[in-house]
């Protein structure tokens, strides 16, 4: 994804801000190693899973990864800043070229491979193989609305993303500026408090309850990084989404729980609060020294490991966790789903994303 500007200018004399000015390749580079963290912080939930290990391990880690599932709205947050900023002064026609061509590539390639794997015999996977019909359904990415099952259960998180991207291209169609920005996301606030009792499932389906609040939380943090910290709608925003977004994670807890380890509400609250924490620090600019090179390519892997991690990965660990102490087996999986997201991205996702441009243009 690309990244928002960083140099904060002085705090102009008028009320019309000053975007920050951006630096060097346009890239924020603390949000690429936000991105991978929240991407190893989802390996870790799935690897570290008592379910693959035959109990609970791994000491104080052990009680640190049935949280970690939370990295996923850390994701979600991130996306809303990013994308509102990376529509800014873009058609829609840009838009939907930037979505398409920085999606597709990389999930296209990953689908197959995963696909390909879960359907070796012999392999201990985790649940059903996948069907050649289910393989070339979710290459649409749309598999979930059409009732299709995962080819990996880590794509759920797109049909989230694939309706944020479709209400806000509503914006970029009417042409992306702070007050249309504001509108949208109180307009999808109130959609939010009334899609539950409404009887609409269409409604529901757009207003997406359950994870709207950190979209919308994404964009305020990115209003506050360019408009500046004195704007009150965006803190506002961030006020009453966070308060929904904790309510929401009563179910969710819930339903993270299991036999072995009931989830505490304080906890996730807590991680989620941090979160929150970071993405205000980076709207503040307190995170702008964190700029290291090596960043920008954190981030550009984030995406395909996040999509080829959890089918294949633990498809590994349950063939090979008694081959070695688990010390050593769950980095060594770990580093490797890094390293296949590494050369996907390298191999697969830059070369692919470079042909659709052409097809575009």
């Amino acid at each position: 994804m690309p990244q928002p500007s960083l140099a904060a200018p002085p705090h102009p004399a008028r009320s019309t801000p000053v975007p920050r000015q951006a630096t060097a390749g346009g890239r924020l580079r603390v949000l690429d190693g936000l991105r991978l963290l929240a991407a190893l912080m989802v390996m870790l939930y799935h690897f570290a899973s008592p379910d693959i290990w035959g109990g609970t391990r791994f000491g104080v880690l052990g009680a640190i990864a049935p949280y970690s599932w939370l990295g996923v709205e850390l994701f979600f947050l991130i996306s809303g800043f990013v994308i509102c900023m990376s529509t800014w002064g873009k058609t829609l026609r840009d838009f939907v070229r930037s979505r398409v061509v920085r999606l597709f590539p990389a999930y296209w390639f990953c689908v197959l491979l995963t696909g390909a794997v879960l359907l070796v015999p012999g392999l201990p996977v985790d649940g059903d193989r996948p069907t050649v019909s289910t393989i070339l359904t979710n290459l649409t990415m749309v598999q979930d609305p059409l009732g299709v099952a995962e080819v990996d259960h880590s794509y759920w998180t797109l049909w989230a993303e694939l309706r944020f991207y479709l209400l806000f291209a509503v914006v970029a169609w009417l042409g992306v500026n702070s007050r249309r920005v504001l509108a949208f996301c109180w307009v999808w606030t109130a959609a939010v408090v009334l899609a539950g009792d409404s009887g609409i499932p269409l409604l529901s389906t757009l207003a997406n309850p359950g994870y709207a609040p950190l979209f919308i939380s994404g964009i305020a943090f990115y209003l506050i990084r360019r408009d500046g910290p004195r704007s009150r709608q965006p803190w506002a925003l961030l006020g009453v989404n966070w308060l929904f977004a904790q309510h929401n994670l009563v179910d969710t807890a819930q339903n993270y729980s299991t036999g072995q380890h009931q989830l505490s509400w304080t906890v996730c609250v807590t991680v989620l609060t941090g979160c929150y924490a970071l993405m205000a620090a980076v709207a503040l600019g307190l995170l702008d020294r964190i700029d290291w090179r090596w960043l920008s390519v954190a981030g550009a892997i984030s995406y395909p490991l996040y999509l080829v991690h959890q089918a294949i990965g633990t498809t590994a660990l349950r063939a090979w966790h008694d081959a070695a102490p688990a010390w050593v087996v769950l980095p060594g999986v770990m580093a490797g789903m890094v390293a296949v997201g590494w050369l996907i991205h390298r191999f697969v996702e830059r070369p692919g994303s470079k042909a659709l441009r052409k097809a575009f243009r």
